[in-house]
């Protein structure tokens, strides 16, 4: 992880992008530690997706303890067929 002053990345930015697509992670250092992390796009989608998955994740441990409660709703597959004619 690289840290910068703002003003050396508005003087420098292809050369900071360069270096954030080579694998690098930019702090832009602000006033008042406002401070910017830039990612590649690659990296970007990759935090996306464990997000995703994080909060997918959270679903399933969530039924997976109303199924121990007994908190679940039993249909037959022709139930579930009757349902959809409806």
């Amino acid at each position: 992880m690289l840290a910068v002053k703002s003003m050396d990345v508005r003087d420098n930015f292809k050369e900071w992008c360069n270096k954030v697509i080579g694998g690098e992670t930019l702090v832009v250092s602000r006033p008042r530690n406002e401070n910017v992390v830039i990612v590649s796009e690659k990296e970007y989608n990759s935090l996306q997706k464990a997000k995703r998955n994080e909060e997918y994740l959270k679903k399933l441990d969530h039924s997976f303890v109303q199924l121990e409660q007994g908190e679940v709703i039993h249909k037959s597959l022709e139930e579930l067929r009757a349902m959809i004619d409806e």
